[in-house]
């Protein structure tokens, strides 16, 4: 197994991706044991050729591995994370779980995740118009629609279970909250009569994953 204490995570203080990483981290017990470098993406630190050098996609959390090997997409990276550091399994540990578990994950990244992105870069003020050079407003109202749909499903989802994709928090959880939370950023309001999905969200928020 790679030292944790060799891996560096690019990441921008606040905002969501980099959020998973960190709750993906703090559920391995190596938060302390990782370096985090914070990219200013209001300077547009993350549009710079160095930056660009790291992830030519120009986005938010990187992780570079001991073998100097730069991985993008928090889901990527959490993945890697739960393959080298001990602690308690994110990502499944049968065929079948491990199915599950990323069938769930991305429905929360598509349905939840993705879709308020949208709304929040193209039918809101976003980031500000240094950022957001192509903002496309119908396309933003079409996406809030698709992720108000999507707490709909959430909350039917998680009726009867504790969680989101098994007996235990996983990668699909952290998704699917750090997904609400850009929701209340970006004035998405979460309908209180979901009563599954508010109180799912209240008890993810008791847990130590989210509070670091």
């Amino acid at each position: 197994m790679e030292q944790a204490d060799k891996l560096t995570v690019y990441e921008t203080t606040g905002f969501p991706n980099p959020a998973r990483v960190r709750a993906a981290l703090a559920a391995k017990g190596a938060v302390e044991q990782v370096t985090f470098i914070e990219v200013d993406v209001m300077a547009k630190e993350h549009r710079t050729p160095e930056f660009y050098l790291i992830n030519p996609l120009g986005t938010v959390p990187v992780l570079r591995t001991p073998e100097g090997i730069y991985l993008t997409d928090s889901t990527v990276i959490i993945e890697y994370l739960d393959n080298i550091l001990p602690g308690p399994n994110l990502s499944g540990t049968t065929p079948l779980e491990r199915g599950i578990i990323h069938m769930m994950q991305r429905r929360a990244e598509v349905m939840v995740m993705d879709a308020v992105a949208a709304y929040f870069h193209h039918a809101t003020t976003g980031l500000g118009p240094e950022l957001e050079t192509a903002p496309c407003q119908p396309w933003g109202e079409l996406q809030k629609l698709k992720a108000q749909a999507g707490l709909v499903y959430f909350n039917q989802h998680l009726q009867d279970q504790a969680f989101v994709a098994a007996d235990r928090l996983t990668m699909a959880d952290i998704t699917l909250f750090y997904g609400l939370a850009f929701a209340d950023f970006s004035g998405l309001e979460i309908p209180a009569h979901l009563r599954h999905l508010a109180a799912w969200r209240e008890r993810m928020a008791q847990r130590p994953e989210f509070n670091g």
